[in-house]
This record gives structure tokens, sequence and C-alpha cells, in this order.
């Protein structure tokens, strides 16, 4: 009788050992174990986490070396025995049940390119609903949901959607964003390498929504797992018949390309993107004419990104308003948070809109992992606003995040102690600004560099006041002369710095 292990075999569990973990388990275990490989479940300070069906349902045991393994063996973890890395069942641990997981569920539970599992888990209802559908029934569906963009603009996807339905042109495309490059943020990349197929029935059913033939994954090159586990995934719906030519003998075709990008932030910005994708210099297109309207090639052109697209299959298998039911105001649905930097407990957090700061870092993140009191977190990537301890409560929502001159972005938080340097951290938003810039406008290719300039200023005079004046007016240029977010958004930091940790600024020891 065999044993079926799982263990993640994704990039964050590989970069933490997963596959010398899987080899010791093979050895020991030899012709008794069927080893499958799922994506990570998303709690990242438990991998390698491993799990072992058993009468009783899968168990967990984690964080698992290779040196544990003999030991677990010996303790019986093929029957679920009792060991100190038993964990139980995962969906039961205070740090996962806490959590409202609906574009994430799936994460860890399946074998990512299997087209059998991904169904036995709801996989392509939502699909099979949308094919018995008009077009602009889906977009109204996605509509009423609520669905925002999920990348950082959190622009409403069924207005995207619809304004690209609308357009005359007989050639329409459908284009995701998956260029993920800001700090701390890693939610796409999890549900690239462990759930793909959601991502590519997310993006067939924009594409029966729109009238498109042709979708693209615009992948960062630096996610060589994603891209290998995603050529599986679309071999998968191909073969199975959940993409290209009569999608299930429909009328319908559709099939997706994977393009990779050569490492620039800037790509991160749509039409950026779609010069990279049409071969050409990622640079900042003037707008407008908006995407959607004149996108790739000229033609019309939804581009969303992996949570994003990830998401409307869940919408379309159990209608708008059961997604409506969770968030608050205006945010809708849930928010996929990446927890990083100095904290004990990092990882994928799946909750409705609303969770406070200070719920996440230390409920979910248990403070942070030097001991240190938290001094700040910065949301949404290396442009977001630096958030102090005292604002702890504030919650996590477009809305609410906006009235306190943040940004939610992409989801990602990043916890930094109370030995931080905010200055050094403001003036890292602009040196970084001044190294991506593409350097098509000059309020952020030459204010970026100026910016850290006027940083090193402030910092190395008595008498700063002049330079703080100037800084502040620099950072209105770039706010409003930016063609797009890079240059638009590095003040959200340098200011938010500036506001709450003032003492930072001031002149180091020793220097006039």
């Amino acid at each position: 009788m065999t044993v079926t292990v799982w263990v993640p075999g994704d990039a964050a569990a590989l970069a933490l050992g997963a596959e010398a973990v899987a080899r010791a388990i093979r050895r020991e275990a030899g012709a008794s174990v069927v080893l499958r490989r799922n994506g990570t479940r998303g709690l990242v300070w438990l991998e390698p986490l491993v799990e072992v069906e058993t009468p009783a349902g899968r168990i967990a045991y984690g964080p698992v070396a290779p040196a544990d393994v003999p030991g677990l063996i010996a303790a019986g973890f093929l029957r679920g025995g009792e060991h100190a890395l038993h964990l139980g069942h995962i969906e039961q641990h205070p740090w996962f049940a806490r959590q409202q997981r609906l574009t994430s569920a799936r994460l860890g539970r399946i074998e990512p390119a299997d087209v059998a599992q991904y169904r036995a888990a709801g996989g392509f209802r939502g699909l099979e609903r949308a094919l018995a559908m008009g077009r602009a029934d889906i977009v109204a569906a996605v509509t009423e949901s609520g669905l925002r963009g999920r990348g950082g603009a959190a622009f409403p996807t069924g207005i995207k959607w619809k304004t690209v339905l609308e357009q005359p042109s007989a050639t329409k495309h459908i284009a995701c964003n998956a260029d993920e490059g800001d700090s701390g943020t890693f939610a796409d990349r999890m549900l690239m390498e462990g759930d793909p197929l959601a991502l590519i029935e997310g993006m067939t059913i924009a594409a029966l929504a729109v009238g498109a033939a042709q979708g693209w994954i615009y992948l960062r090159v630096e996610y060589p797992h994603a891209a290998r586990v995603l050529a599986q995934a679309l071999d998968a719906a191909r073969g199975a018949g959940w993409l290209g030519r009569n999608i299930r003998g429909s009328a319908h075709s559709f099939d997706i390309a994977v393009r990779l990008g050569a490492g620039a932030y800037i790509c991160g910005e749509e039409t950026s993107m779609l010069e990279s994708l049409e071969g050409r210099r990622g640079e900042v297109r003037v707008r407008p004419p908006l995407p959607a309207v004149k996108g790739l090639y000229g033609q019309p052109t939804v581009v969303n990104n992996v949570v994003t697209l990830a998401s409307v299959p869940g919408i379309l298998t159990d209608g708008p308003a059961a997604y409506r039911e969770f968030g608050r105001g205006e945010s809708r649905g849930t928010v996929l948070l990446q927890l990083a930097g100095n904290v004990r407990r990092g990882g994928l957090v799946e909750r409705g809109f609303g969770l406070s700061i200070r719920e996440l870092v230390e409920d979910f993140g248990g403070g942070s992992a030097s001991g240190r009191p938290v001094r700040a977190v910065q949301i949404g990537g290396p442009l977001g606003a630096y958030v102090p301890a005292s604002q702890f409560d504030l919650t996590l929502d477009y809305e609410t995040l906006a009235g306190a001159g943040a940004m939610l972005g992409h989801g990602g938080v990043v916890v930094f102690d109370d030995t931080v340097d905010m200055a050094a951290m403001a003036r890292y938003a602009m040196e970084f600004c001044a190294i991506e810039s593409c350097g098509k406008c000059t309020p952020c290719r030459i204010g970026s560099t100026r910016g850290a300039e006027l940083i090193d200023r402030i910092r190395e005079s008595r008498n700063a006041a002049a330079d703080l004046a100037l800084l502040d007016e620099l950072c209105d240029t770039m706010i409003s002369g930016s063609l797009c977010g890079l240059g638009g958004m590095a003040p959200f930091p340098v200011r938010s710095a500036l506001r709450h940790f003032p003492e930072d600024f001031r002149p180091r020891a020793g220097r006039h």
C-alpha cells in the first residue's frame, strides 16, 4: 500500500529547501510513497510544509528539513503520527482558519497543471457558465461583483471590459500583466505556480466577454518556475479542450502565449508592457487613447494582472452577489495581502477588505522577526507610503488608505522594526525611481535624481529648511507632471517618511 505525500515545488518552498526534503522522503520511504508536487499554501514561515494523505485527511508537518525526515518516518508520519513538527489539518491552523480564501482557495491543494484535479476542486465551472452566456451578460456580472484591478490602480474591471466590448474592432486582445515587480509581493507568482489554470480560465472568460481570440501573459523573466508551470498548464488546457479552437465544442476560439520581459520595473505599467510586447523598448505611452481603445498592435486590449483575472472564475461560478458580500464600501471581494520584511510569520493572507494593519502585522505576522517593536510598514511596493505604528488601526481597503495618504497597490505589506532609518528609505524611493525610469518624461527622469540629492543635502546640513521646501516642490512637480505612476508615486514614501518620522532627517552626527 502506497501513501501520497505532498511536497511543494514552487519557488518559495524550493528556496527554503523543499527539493532536498523531497529527495530525503524518497530515499527514506522508498516505494511506499507517491510524491506529489503542489504549490505553497502561502504559510511561507512553515515551508517546506509537507502533507500526508491519511484516512483522516491530509496531515501537515513543517517546517521540514532533510535531517528531520528519518525521525518523521520513525514517528509514523506516513500514518499522520505525532511529532514535534506535526501541525494537523492545515486548514484548521489558526493562521489559515482566519482567512477567507476565494481566489487562492486551491493553492496547495492540487498539482498545478492537472486539469482533472482542477475540475474536481471547482475549476472551469465559471467558464462553463460563461460559454452559455452572452458577452454583455458576462461583463455585467463582473461589473456587479465590484471587482477592481488588483495590480495597483484599482480601476473597476467591468468598466474596462465594457469599453473593450464596445469597440468595433474585429481583433481584440487579452493581456495579463504578470510583471510582478513590487518589493514584498508574490501573490501573482504563487497563483501562477500553484493554480495556473485559474489564470487561464479567467483570461478565457475575459476573451468570451469582449470577443478576443488571442491572449498574452507578460511574465517577468525572474520567474522561471512560473514559466515552466504555465507552459505545462497551457498544454494541459489545450489538450482537454478548455483552450484553443472551438473551446469545449463551442464556436469560441481563444489561445494564450507567454512572453518574458527583460526585468524592467517600468513594464509593470500597462502601456510600457504593451510596448515591450510589440518588441520595442518599454516606455510609457501618452494617454489617451487608453489601451481599452487602442492597445496591443493598435487594437482594443483588456489589460489586467494575475490576481484580477484569477478572481473572475469564482465570480462566474458563485455569482457576483456572493463576491460582493466580502469587503466594504467600494472595496468589494477579497484582497490577497502579502506579508513580508521583518516579520515572524510572513506569507499570503486572503481576507475581505477591511482587515486592520494591526491585525495583519500582529495577529497574522506575530510582530517583528527581530523581536523589536514594529516602527512602520510600507504598503503598496517600493513607491507606497510608510504607515507608522500609531496608525495601525487603519483598515486595508482602497478608500481608508487613500484618505490617509497611502495606497493598497498590489497588496504588499513590508514590515520594519525600530532600527530602520526612514530618511534612508525615503532616499531609496527616489534612487529606485531614477534607476527604473524609462526616461521618457523629465519629472521622473530628472526629478528622481534631484530628489535623492536633496535628501542627502538635508541630512548633511544644519539649516535644511530651504532644501525641505525645495523637496516638497519637487514632489509636487513629479506627482503632477509625470506620465505614469513611477514618477507620480515616488513622492509617496518620501512625504510619508517626512511627515511621520521627521527626526530621521536631522543632520547626522559630525556633519555640517
